[in-house]
C-alpha cells in the first residue's frame, strides 16, 4: 500500500477566469473552494486541513501568491487541525502531495488544496503605474544579460534545436494545439484561431521563443478536495483516485548546471517506479506549458517519446490533439487557457476522468497524467478514474 492509494480527489472547483477580473485574490479563492467543497458533497465544517502553493509572504511578483492559508481559514470560518503553504517542493503539486500525506497519516479526512493568481490585474496595474510587473530573479547567467524566465527557457530550446534538429514549426504545434483546445473551453483567455503564419510572424521574446510560446497571465483560482479513499463511496459524484506521484527535483537548481535537458527526468522515473501503469496507458495529459519548450521536455522525460524525439512527436499536431494518441492540455493549457499555474491542469484532468469536459471530452478517459514545473522544482502525478 502506497500513501497515494489512501487519497482520492472528491471535489473540484474553479472561480471565474479572466485576463483582468479586478477582484480580490481572496474572493476568487473563496469561490473556488466553496465550489470544490460542495462538489465533494461536504460542508466547510468537514474540512480538516488547508494546503496551498506558494503560501503567504512569497515575493515572486505581483499577483503570484494569492491569499495565505491563514486568510482563507479566517474568511471561511474553518475549524481545521493543519494549515500548510510552501513554495519549495514538487512545484504546484506540492500542496497535493501534502494533502495526500495528511489523509494517509489520518491527520485529517478531507483537505482543501487551492492555487490563486491575479497576475493579469497586477501586471496591468503595474504598467499603468510605470513600474515593473514582477520581481526579478537573482542573477545567475550574467553573460546572457539577465535571467528572466524566457531567457532561461530559451537556452533550453536553443540547445534542443542544436542537438536534435528541432524546428520552430514543430515547437509551434504546442501553441497551435492549445489554441484549438481553448476554443472549446468557455473559460479560456484566448479562443480565436491561431495559424502557423501568426506564430512565425509573432514578436520574438527570447530566441527561439516568441510571444505564443509564453503563457498568458490571468486572474483565477482553482481548488480541489483531497479525501481519504474510504470516503469514495459517500462522495456526491465520481471521485478520481491518486495512483502515483513523482516528486524528485531537477538534478541541479540552475539551468546552466543541468546535466541534460530534462529537468523532470528524476521525477518521471520516480513516478513510473511507483505504479504499474506505463506511458502507453495514459489517455489524457496536462503537461506544463509555462513555455512551450517545457512541454516537449516533459514528453521526453515521461517516456512518451525518446530523448530528442519530441519535435517529431508533435509535428503536425495530430498526435497531441483531441482524437489523437495523447491529447494534451485539453483546456487550452497556460498558453491560451490562462496561467492558472499547475492546479488548473489537475482540475482539467479530473474533469476528463469524470467524463465532464463537455465539448472537449476525451472518449472513455480512464488514466490521466499531470506534470508541472521547471528547474529546479518539478512534480508529476498519475490519476485514475474511480
Amino acid at each position: 500500500m502506497r500513501f497515494e492509494h489512501d487519497a482520492v480527489i472528491s471535489g473540484i472547483g474553479q472561480s471565474d477566469v479572466g485576463r483582468r477580473l479586478d477582484r480580490s485574490p481572496l474572493s476568487l479563492t473563496v469561490d473556488a473552494i466553496t465550489a470544490a467543497v460542495s462538489d465533494a458533497g461536504l460542508s466547510p465544517r468537514d474540512i480538516g486541513a488547508v494546503a496551498t502553493y506558494p503560501g503567504g509572504g512569497t515575493a515572486l511578483g505581483a499577483g503570484f501568491a494569492g491569499p495565505s492559508a491563514a486568510e482563507v481559514y479566517d474568511a471561511l470560518g474553518l475549524d481545521v487541525d493543519l494549515l500548510m503553504g510552501n513554495f519549495e517542493g514538487p512545484a504546484q503539486l506540492g500542496p497535493v502531495l501534502n494533502a495526500c500525506l495528511i489523509v494517509h497519516a489520518e491527520l485529517a479526512r478531507h483537505v482543501v488544496v487551492y492555487r490563486t493568481v491575479t497576475e493579469g490585474s497586477a501586471r496591468a496595474a503595474a504598467k499603468l503605474a510605470g513600474g515593473p510587473g514582477a520581481v526579478p530573479d537573482a542573477p545567475s547567467i550574467p553573460p546572457f544579460g539577465g535571467t528572466p524566465a524566457p531567457v532561461r527557457m530559451a537556452l533550453l530550446a536553443q540547445r534542443h534545436f542544436h542537438d536534435y534538429g528541432t524546428t520552430r514549426e514543430q515547437l509551434a504545434q504546442v501553441a497551435l494545439v492549445a489554441r484549438r483546445h481553448a476554443a472549446l473551453n468557455p473559460k479560456a483567455i484566448y479562443r480565436d484561431p491561431l495559424t502557423m503564419d501568426d506564430y512565425l510572424c509573432a514578436r520574438m521574446i527570447a530566441e527561439p521563443l516568441c510571444l505564443y510560446d509564453c503563457d498568458v497571465h490571468c486572474d483565477g483560482a482553482t481548488a480541489i478536495v483531497v479525501s481519504h479513499a474510504e470516503y469514495a463511496a459517500d462522495a456526491r459524484g465520481p471521485v478520481v483516485r491518486v495512483d502515483a506521484m513523482g516528486t524528485a527535483p531537477a538534478a541541479r537548481a540552475e539551468v546552466a548546471q543541468q546535466p541534460d535537458l530534462l529537468p523532470g527526468r528524476r521525477a518521471a522515473r520516480q513516478l513510473w517506479e511507483r505504479t504499474d501503469l506505463r506511458p502507453s496507458d495514459v489517455d489524457v495529459a496536462g503537461l506544463y506549458d509555462g513555455f512551450s519548450i517545457l512541454t516537449l521536455l516533459w514528453l521526453e522525460a515521461l517516456g512518451f517519446c525518446g530523448v530528442g524525439e519530441s519535435g517529431a512527436f508533435v509535428e503536425g499536431g495530430a498526435r497531441i490533439s483531441l482524437g489523437g494518441e495523447l491529447p494534451i492540455n485539453t483546456n487550452g493549457g497556460q498558453l491560451s487557457g490562462g496561467r492558472l499555474h499547475g492546479l488548473g491542469f489537475v482540475h482539467e484532468v479530473c474533469l476528463q476522468l469524470r467524463g465532464e469536459a463537455d465539448g472537449r471530452q476525451v472518449p472513455d478517459a480512464g488514466v490521466g497524467l499531470v506534470a508541472v514545473g521547471a528547474v529546479p522544482y518539478v512534480g508529476c502525478m498519475v490519476l485514475r478514474r474511480a
